[in-house]
């Protein structure tokens, strides 16, 4: 039996994740025995290389090995394809015909998207399955087959056992060891690999330089949703290949190519337990919401302090009435500390202005905040908005995602930011 590199190269399997080398160990161990093996994973994960892999390390590897893509056969003529069918038995059957399963004898056979499957044609399946005999569409003799049986789906078949459109007792015979490709955003140690493999690939056959991505767009790769998975990179390298002169792309660039779409696809880490952003106007208010509250935090926090120094007797009368001005900016009130004319507050109020208290969490007035005016180095939410994104990025040591993902922004919308402010 070959090693893992081995079966790695000569399948063109590229990666080291964990849960991608068990799928491939599970298969070679498997793959001496006649069990049948389902394969599961979503679409585009690279199902079809694993029944490859077993019939390779089999010793039925030198017979017959068919592929047959249960979903793209019309169910009228599915039967006739998988078992055969006698001259004459439907309108244009002019000839006797041998099915699939007569023609692998002794081989193996793969049926992906098992779960489009017929019921009608599941009850002979089963019946392949537990004796190895079928009969041909139009016949009423008996045949026999030996064939070894992998079964790719990308849908939950319990699932569809419940909704009444797939048999129970195929299942547990289908699914007598089960084989679990892992999606292409849980393999994100993989993700630029792949994306190499393609670019070369792509660059051989236009004959052009290969792309490159810098370290932006590599953060941008790993943090997709992809939900075309594997397929869906390997369009994304050639599109990049084949339109992008500049061979070097950036993460503004590669954001491009990546639709918004499929459960939150801009670049954000993904968790299955959170939901993903919901557009960028969403997440614009969000982060206006939070500036305002820090703002709000750091007076209530800037009022204690005051208050405590006030209450101070080693502070002499001098200093209070040096820091009137400030005294009397936070408070919205003159608190009776002598001073001279020139010592005018820096903010204006108005009896419209709402006076916040100490334990008043909530923003009672988001108005009155974007919109009072001071005379004097006025605090623009803008300005805040930047100090924010900085403390964050120097927080998170320059990484991007996590910086995003602590303001509680989309990548994208943190992308823009930095942009806008030239950071």
């Amino acid at each position: 039996m070959n090693s893992l590199t081995e079966i790695k190269q000569r399948f063109g399997i590229i990666g080291n994740s964990p849960g991608l080398e068990r799928a491939l160990n599970k298969a070679m161990q498997v793959a001496g025995t006649d069990i049948s093996v389902l394969v599961s994973g979503e679409s585009g994960v690279g199902k079809e290389s694993i029944p490859r892999i077993i019939h390779s390390q089999s010793h039925r590897k030198h017979n017959k090995y068919i592929a047959v893509n249960c979903g793209a056969i019309p169910e009228g003529t599915i039967d006739s394809e998988l078992f055969g069918h006698e001259k004459g038995s439907f309108t244009g059957a002019t000839a006797a015909r041998k099915g699939y399963f007569e023609e692998a004898d002794g081989g193996t056979i793969f049926l992906d998207e098992v779960g489009e499957l017929p019921l009608s044609t599941q009850v002979r399946l089963l019946r392949v399955l537990e004796t190895g005999e079928f009969i041909k569409v139009g016949s009423s003799q008996l045949l026999k087959t030996d064939v070894r049986i992998v079964a790719a789906t990308n849908v939950e078949l319990m699932t569809a056992i419940q909704k009444g459109k797939f048999r129970e007792d195929l299942y547990y015979r289908l699914n007598t060891v089960e084989i679990h490709l892992p999606a292409l955003r849980e393999r994100k140690e993989d993700i630029h690999l792949i994306f190499r493999k393609f670019a070369a690939d792509f660059a051989d056959k236009y004959h052009v330089p290969p792309v490159r991505l810098d370290r932006d767009a590599v953060e941008v790769l790993s943090a997709y949703y992809w939900p075309g998975n594997i397929r869906q990179l390997r369009n994304l390298s050639e599109q990049l290949s084949v339109v992008e002169r500049e061979k070097e792309i950036n993460g503004n660039v590669l954001m491009q190519y990546l639709p918004d779409s499929g459960r939150g696809g801009v670049p954000a880490l993904y968790k299955k337990d959170e939901a993903t952003a919901s557009g960028d106007f969403s997440n614009e208010r969000e982060i206006l919401y939070k500036i305002l509250f820090d703002m709000r935090k750091d007076i209530a926090d800037l009022k204690k302090l005051t208050g405590e120094l006030m209450t101070n007797e080693e502070i002499s009368e001098e200093w209070k009435s040096d820091n009137h001005s400030l005294i009397n900016r936070i408070y919205q009130e003159d608190l009776g500390v002598e001073r001279s004319e020139s010592m005018m507050p820096l903010r204006k109020s108005s009896p419209s202005m709402p006076v916040y208290e100490d334990d008043d969490t909530t923003l009672q007035s988001t108005y009155d905040a974007q919109h009072e005016t001071v005379e004097d180095s006025p605090i623009t939410l803008q300005e805040k908005e930047l100090e924010m994104i900085k403390r964050a990025l120097d927080r998170n040591n320059n990484k991007r995602k996590d910086a995003a993902k602590e303001l509680g922004i989309s990548e994208r919308t943190l992308y823009r930011k930095i942009k806008q402010y030239n950071l």
